[in-house]
């Protein structure tokens, strides 16, 4: 396969992940805007040209005059075409929603990433007990949330018939806020956090980002890994952790940072190691520290643990932190 034939086949799976990921059917123009969120540059006529292939490989279908939507062929194409451009997503949406982390700790104003889970209307009620105790231990990245129903919008989530959304605060927030503190981190890994006596012991399972095309939070959820209920009961058992490593002579920077989310309502920040020195087992490489932050989705997880079907977009998109409200307000 050559490189142009090669450059042309990414287009297309980004177009149709835009298109599964998306409620209605989309235009050239918003799916053009929506590529060049993604790092895409590609023109609305460029986009409709690729949608008139798109259609004659069966991959997508014209809705209405101007809208596409994808179609299971397209779905099946997805899930496995370009595995190799799939390898690194994770890593890649960390740096994105990074990167767009615009959150001002002085004034409390700006765009924090934040995930989104669904979860049946009829069922939300016994979520929301489920997940409170969850949210008052501080077993997750901020008490903050967001929550939308059938047809209402978070980020561009358009929520669906019979659900209802809530987002909650995504553990990047750290990693945007100390980028733009001037404090680099590298994101190492998403794992199973074991805890003993409510304190951290060992991470027991975990997935790189940079090997994955897929949020560990969601994997490990999906696989029923965890025990948040119990860690809230007992102090034993296992949540959804994160591990990022900094600068060692960043420390002092990263703690005031730290600090000032904290002030916020955000950040997660359960553990911060000493230079050079193992953090939950976790080798640390040289004059760096280790930081493990809890996971925004550990709610959802106790959630999950009795049973409640969720569908869960970590990693999603963000939002204004103005609209977000305390878990408790609910």
């Amino acid at each position: 396969m050559g490189f142009e034939t090669q450059d042309v086949e990414r287009k297309v799976f980004s177009i149709l992940k835009i298109l599964h990921d998306s409620q209605e059917a989309l235009g050239a123009r918003i799916i053009a805007r929506r590529l060049k969120d993604v790092g895409i540059e590609l023109g609305e006529r460029a986009v409709r040209y690729h949608l008139k292939l798109m259609d004659e490989r069966g991959l997508t279908q014209l809705v209405g005059r101007n809208g596409r939507v994808i179609t299971e062929s397209g779905i099946e194409e997805l899930e496995s075409a370009l595995v190799r451009d799939k390898v690194g997503f994770a890593i890649s949406r960390i740096e994105l929603l990074a990167f767009l982390t615009d959150f001002d700790w002085r004034r409390h104003t700006g765009w924090v990433p934040i995930n989104v889970s669904l979860f049946p209307k009829e069922e939300f009620g016994k979520a929301l007990r489920v997940m409170k105790p969850v949210f008052s231990t501080g077993l997750c990245a901020s008490e903050l949330v967001a929550v939308a129903e059938e047809g209402q919008t978070l980020g561009e989530l358009i929520v669906p018939e019979g659900k209802i959304a809530l987002a909650t605060v995504c553990s990047i927030v750290m990693n945007g806020t100390l980028l733009k503190a001037g404090v680099p981190v590298n994101s190492r890994f998403g794992g199973i956090l074991q805890m003993r006596n409510y304190k951290p012991l060992r991470f027991v399972e975990l997935i790189h980002y940079a090997g994955s095309s897929l949020d560990p939070s969601e994997v490990f959820i999906r696989a029923k890994m965890t025990s948040v209920t119990e860690v809230v009961k007992k102090g034993d058992g296992k949540v959804l952790a994160n591990f990022r490593e900094i600068p060692a002579p960043s420390r002092s920077l990263a703690e005031e940072v730290v600090a000032r989310l904290k002030e916020a309502g955000l950040g997660g920040v359960l553990l911060m190691g000493n230079t050079s020195e193992p953090v939950c087992e976790i080798p640390v490489e040289l004059n760096r520290t280790g930081v493990v932050l809890l996971g925004g989705m550990n709610p959802v997880a106790a959630a999950e643990e009795a049973g409640i079907e969720t569908e869960n977009h970590a990693m999603s998109t963000i939002v204004e932190y103005q609209k977000l409200i305390k878990f408790e307000e609910l």
